[in-house]
């Protein structure tokens, strides 16, 4: 009975020479380590089978990553990975990839890659922030031509660029459809449509689609080129390919389909900020994730005229924030992000409401390092996601959008 609690042979033997019950006798662990977690208090009852301490071995750790799933093509068990902790800034660790998660999270669309570490002198601590970058090859035996991903535009049924032409009276850019490979974090490879040596845009391409479009040159929504038509005059309305614009307002009325897109945008936008609001990382990752999936799908052609334009100025800049949040290492890095995302979003609302429920343009003074900043939202009540419960009803209300 003695052995099943788990006392030595030692412990057993003293007792026996002491002639005489012990109430109180330390308990060995199996393992030496350090204790994690203390489960009982003095004066407690346990059972068989009870949990008394949580005792690890750091002297080896695990670092786990989260692998994204348009990653997963590139990292396999066995890849070599160059680590770097933000606690200890300028070291460098190295492993390889033991594990990774056979299923990916729903909520946040990643995996867990998992390295095992020597960890001499304790010095990673459990729950710190590390970096890990995997160096993979390209598969196959032909080199690969790769772009930036803000290179490329995509209008839901192809991807274009813009490739640069030099004469000598000028500087341009002419369209050019291309064939994309997987993506490589923030490039892709090019299977077709690019030569190696060729100039193209990589930032600003959407100013210069819009400037090809407004000039009647081929542009992403209209390859062929051509002038655009204008419409015709409809009262006190101007009609714009199915957009309706009431002059002297900056306001543009939606067709149907752009105008379902603006909501379901709003929908998951409000979601990521009441994630933030909550200082819930994981829920703002799933819900950032959930947007940029859901821009991606978005097809420009459902936005006409004026629309189209300011779609293109800010849809982009949206996702991009977006894709942002989803891979950001803690709440504040996300909620930085979450700044220059909201100001395109309050644009949008401006520009393409009113809409059916009122948004609500609410104000942080604090924010962004007492700079300030604004988010939307749909109650009038101030739910600070800047800075969630440690000043939650910090802001004022600004303008109501109906």
């Amino acid at each position: 009975k003695l052995k099943n609690w788990k006392l030595s042979d030692a412990q057993i033997d003293h007792v026996i020479e002491l002639g005489k019950p012990q109430e109180n006798f330390p308990i060995l662990a199996d393992i030496s380590g350090v204790v994690l977690n203390k489960r009982v208090k003095l004066g407690d009852h346990v059972h068989t089978g009870s949990s008394l301490f949580e005792v690890a071995d750091l002297s080896k750790i695990w670092v786990l990553f989260d692998v994204y799933e348009s990653d997963m093509p590139w990292i396999k068990t066995g890849d070599a990975v160059a680590i770097t902790i933000q606690s200890l800034p300028g070291e460098k660790f190295s492993g390889k990839i033991s594990f990774i998660d056979p299923v990916i999270n729903p909520k946040t669309r990643v995996a867990r890659a998992r390295i095992e570490l020597k960890n001499p002198g304790q010095r990673l601590k459990p729950e710190m922030f590390a970096n890990g970058l995997v160096k993979s090859p390209l598969k196959g035996s032909e080199p690969a031509l790769v772009v930036p991903k803000s290179a490329v535009m995509w209008t839901g049924e192809r991807s274009v660029v813009y490739v640069k032409n030099t004469s000598a009276t000028n500087v341009g850019f002419a369209l050019r459809e291309v064939t994309l490979g997987p993506g490589l974090g923030d490039s892709y490879v090019i299977k077709d449509g690019l030569q190696e040596g060729e100039e193209i845009a990589t930032n600003g391409t959407f100013s210069i689609d819009a400037a090809a479009q407004l000039a009647g040159k081929p542009s992403m929504m209209n390859p062929e080129g051509g002038a655009q038509s204008m419409g015709h005059n409809h009262g006190d309305m101007n009609m714009q390919d199915g957009e309706m614009k009431r002059p002297h307002s900056d306001r543009i009325t939606l067709g149907s389909q752009a105008k379902q897109v603006i909501v379901i945008l709003f929908d998951k936008y409000l979601k990521l900020k009441d994630a933030l609001t909550k200082d819930n990382r994981e829920a703002a990752i799933g819900a950032a994730t959930e947007l940029s999936t859901y821009l991606e799908k978005v097809k420009m052609s459902v936005f006409k005229g004026d629309a189209h334009i300011q779609w293109m100025k800010h849809g982009e800049p949206i996702k991009t924030g977006s894709l942002a949040i989803a891979k950001s290492k803690d709440l504040v890095a996300a909620r930085k992000q979450f700044i220059d995302l909201s100001i395109h979003v309050i644009t949008l609302a401006k520009r393409f409401g009113p809409f059916d429920k009122p948004l609500f343009v609410q104000f942080c003074p604090m924010a962004d390092e007492n700079r300030g900043a604004e988010w939307l939202s749909r109650e009038s009540e101030i739910r600070n996601p800047y800075f969630g419960d440690s000043m939650l009803m910090c802001g004022e209300v600004r303008q109501s959008i109906k």
